[in-house]
């Protein structure tokens, strides 16, 4: 594999001194609680984040009802008692992924190497063998950040981010991936992107949220109509690089992680992106159902253009 040279623009870092004013204090006030969980066993932590996102359940009325529609929406063979659970659940792996964040940014390679299990690593290395890449497809589980952390233990690596809206969070979260990576690619430099691949490096990369802009196209995802990012066929034909779907999942026994890299698609990309994105859809339903809770459902995935195209309304 490559050595860690950084490629590409890296962002201006900005002087955290610029976030000391009041309205940061709550931030930092949390941080400094996760970075002293962060020190305790990992069981240990992940049952106090269960505790904490089952609070958010009680309170966090909006992003209950978002979870709720799309839990009907997506699994409709559930009755509502098996909802309320599932919803319920998913804000205790919500709480999960807010400590996982700080071991992300914080925790060595080496603690994070005794927690995690891969399953298919010899697939990443055959697709480096071949010298073009890899694209490594995920989606938004709220194993996510941990996901992408755990890649980078099999070596450099770059990943595709999308910037958190808050600038003291955008900032942290900047420097916890930029602190492992090789390149922490903004989801608009697609040159960058592409330049990683032609480097022979892995690329995580998490399209699967809703996408409105170019290369935007409405796919079925659990039968309903999403509006969906159809341009993972144009990067792997553009690039050449093998695609890799990739999926981390957290323990129940809240003893660590299993990171799986499925072998690569036959027939990938084909001269249908629609259906190529279709074929993505399904391969993250089969791993909802793996572990149901840990799909991010407090997001509007189902909202799209047109009159009748909200149905959180």
């Amino acid at each position: 594999m490559p050595h860690g040279k950084r490629t590409g623009q890296v962002p201006e870092q900005v002087p955290l001194y610029r976030f000391l004013g009041p309205r940061y204090w709550p931030i930092w006030a949390g941080i400094a609680i996760i970075r002293l969980l962060n020190l305790l066993p990992l069981r240990l932590q992940l049952c106090i984040g269960r505790g904490l996102g089952r609070i958010a359940w009680m309170v966090s009325r909006r992003d209950r009802r978002v979870a709720e529609i799309n839990v009907a929406l997506s699994l409709p063979e559930l009755d509502a008692a098996a909802r309320r659970r599932l919803v319920r659940e998913h804000f205790a792996s919500l709480g999960c992924a807010l400590l996982e964040t700080g071991l992300v940014w914080w925790a060595s390679s080496a603690r994070l190497r005794r927690l995690i299990r891969f399953d298919g690593s010899e697939h990443l290395q055959a697709a480096l063998a071949r010298g073009r890449g890899a694209l490594l497809l995920s989606a938004h589980f709220t194993t996510l950040e941990m996901g992408a952390r755990a890649l980078t233990l099999l070596g450099p690596t770059s990943i595709m981010y999308l910037t958190p809206a808050n600038a003291l969070v955008a900032e942290l979260s900047r420097r916890g991936r930029t602190r492992h990576t090789v390149q922490a690619i903004s989801s608009d430099q697609i040159r960058d992107l592409l330049q990683n691949l032609k480097r022979n490096l892995p690329v995580w990369y998490a399209p699967d949220q809703r996408f409105t802009d170019k290369n935007s196209e409405l796919v079925p995802f659990f039968g309903q109509p999403a509006a969906s990012n159809v341009a993972t066929s144009r990067l792997a034909r553009i690039s050449g690089a093998t695609v890799l779907p990739y999926f981390p999942e957290r323990r129940s026994d809240n003893s660590g992680y299993v990171v799986t890299i499925h072998p690569p698609w036959d027939d990938f990309p084909s001269d249908d992106p629609i259906a190529d994105t279709r074929r993505f859809h399904e391969l993250i339903e089969a791993q909802v159902r793996r572990c149901p809770d840990q799909y991010l459902w407090a997001y509007k995935r189902f909202r799209r253009p047109g009159p009748d195209g909200n149905p959180y309304a």
